[in-house]
């Protein structure tokens, strides 16, 4: 239990730096000259490098164990990026931070789905991933109001020192705590990274890949960069404003965790409670695309929607961990992880370029439509695809 408690805390900790720059965006523009499409990289780079990470962390998870590829992976990265972001003077050295706390962030929330698979029936694997990741999203309230506070009373040099070292005592904790499953050794063909293309050769999968690339790119996007340009250049929000609609945001994604993970053994069904749900999170985008200026306490009740539709990763991981090989399970649930956070990484990017070359300082409410229009329709496209999948009922 104090293992899962110590992954638990660093998964916070990985939600939080995630989303903690939409808070940060005008003060490092301010202090760094920082851009749109330098904040956009730099949160693009923690995703992706994250993505990539997986399939070093599914290979380390099976063959290692939980404990040693956490701990050594969130000291090294999580731990001294954040050291790094404390003390940048310019938008490259934040960049470079980002990947190394993406990387250091990586294998944690696997860790736990590692441990989870080992010791809980399939039936139960969608609830107990799905309220881990609530309990971890924990981090993106950190990232909203209360840093935005702790920034403002203490500067946000000394904010992200003392969070890089509570990320090195939290490193520690996984390291004496985490207890290893037993790992199934294999001299199969497809132990090493042939492991991935037998997986990736299960034609039912691919059904499911392109909404989970998607399902939790508008959340993790507009949470953890667009909100904060969102407001403050259509609506001229303060910092402090910013956090408290992105503290709203933050809640939803914790509550749409909480609620997906039991519905599937409520209902019998994992397809249709995802289908139904990313449906709601695309008509809540479609609305502020349509309509990117309206009242603000209604951009905050969209955004609470996108935030809890998008919270269907737990029982989407558990729809596609049906498929997986025993001795593939570390793979399996990285693969997914890759295409989970991949799909954010690169729609960052992506999104970055689209603000950077359609914005107009005299008409900004245009760039952010265009944003939440991309975000609703890509999901709308992946929903359809999802549609054709082969439900696999909890047992």
């Amino acid at each position: 239990m104090a293992g899962i408690a110590a992954l638990a805390a660093a998964y916070i900790f990985s939600q939080f730096y995630r989303s903690f720059l939409a808070v940060l965006t005008p003060v490092l523009i301010e202090e760094l000259g920082a851009g749109k499409a330098d904040l956009s990289v730099a949160s693009g780079i923690w995703f992706l490098t994250f993505a990539l990470m997986q399939f070093v962390v599914g290979i380390s998870l099976d063959r290692f164990g939980p404990r040693r590829t956490a701990a050594f992976l969130f000291a090294a990265g999580t731990g001294g990026g954040a050291l790094l972001f404390a003390i940048a003077t310019t938008p490259l050295e934040i960049i470079i931070a980002m990947a190394m706390i993406g990387i250091g962030c990586s294998p944690v929330l696997m860790a736990a789905f590692f441990i989870f698979a080992h010791h809980f029936p399939a039936a139960r694997f969608a609830i107990a991933s799905s309220w881990f990741v609530a309990l971890g999203t924990a981090g993106n309230v950190i990232g909203a109001k209360p840093l935005a506070i702790a920034v403002e009373s203490f500067g946000w040099r000394e904010t992200m020192l003392g969070l890089g070292l509570v990320s090195l005592l939290t490193a520690l904790a996984i390291y004496r705590f985490v207890k290893d499953p037993e790992i199934e050794r294999t001299d199969a063909p497809d132990s090493g990274l042939s492991g991935y293309w037998a997986l990736l050769k299960m034609p039912a999968l691919w059904l499911i890949i392109p909404l989970i690339a998607v399902n939790y790119a508008p959340a993790a996007g507009v949470r953890g960069l667009w909100a904060g340009p969102y407001l403050a250049d259509v609506f001229g929000a303060s910092t402090q404003l910013i956090g408290t609609v992105t503290l709203f945001m933050a809640i939803s994604m914790i509550i749409g965790s909480v609620i997906y993970g039991p519905l599937d053994t409520l209902f019998k069904t994992r397809k249709w409670v995802a289908f139904v749900g990313n449906c709601g999170g695309a008509i809540a985008l479609f609305a502020l695309a349509l309509y990117p200026i309206q009242p603000i306490w209604q951009v905050t009740v969209l955004l609470f929607a996108v935030g809890l539709c998008g919270a269907s990763y737990g029982v989407l991981m558990a729809h596609a961990r049906a498929y997986f090989p025993k001795h593939l399970t570390g793979r399996g649930v990285t693969l997914m992880n890759f295409f989970t956070i991949g799909g954010v990484g690169f729609f960052q990017f992506i999104t970055g370029q689209m603000a950077e070359a359609s914005y107009n300082p005299a008409m900004p409410e245009e760039t952010y439509s265009l944003l939440f229009g991309t975000y609703a329709v890509l999901l709308t496209v992946t929903v359809i695809i999802y549609l054709f999948s082969t439900d696999r009922k909890p047992d």
